[in-house]
């Protein structure tokens, strides 16, 4: 297997609503296991999720997981999750998606440089900045 570098998400307790979210978003395969599957079968988490992976067509690769009892996230860490490129129909399918029910801090449009791109929070609190690049 090559190296490759992907986000791994991590939720107070919503993991799997989130991970399926994006599914419908992107598409792709979902694999979801929970603290049960993994011995903790007895535990109060245990239909939390312990791993998640999503693994689109496209090429993408999101992961994701609930924190272990007695920790808490803080959502909308200094982070962004960022999708760019020049499929103009693709990204604003992913952006009317992803800024449903969530917030929008810089709208999807023309910007100085050229390129199409807007910033939103989705509804899970995960920033996401979306950028479709135009011809020149």
């Amino acid at each position: 297997m090559a190296s490759r570098l992907n986000p791994y998400l991590t939720f107070n307790g919503d993991a799997r609503q989130a991970m399926e979210f994006y599914k419908e978003v992107f598409g792709g395969t979902l694999a979801l296991n929970s603290y049960g599957e993994f011995g903790q079968a007895d535990a109060p988490n245990a239909d939390k999720i312990m791993h998640g992976m999503l693994e689109t067509t496209s090429g993408f690769t999101l992961m994701g997981a609930d924190n272990p009892p007695g920790m808490q996230s803080e959502q909308g860490s200094p982070f962004s999750v960022s999708l760019s490129g020049d499929d103009e129909a693709e990204l604003r399918g992913y952006w009317e998606k992803l800024s449903e029910g969530g917030s929008v801090s810089v709208p999807l449009e023309k910007q100085m440089w050229g390129d199409v791109f807007g910033m939103c929070t989705d509804r899970f609190g995960v920033p996401w900045m979306v950028n479709i690049s135009t011809e020149s």
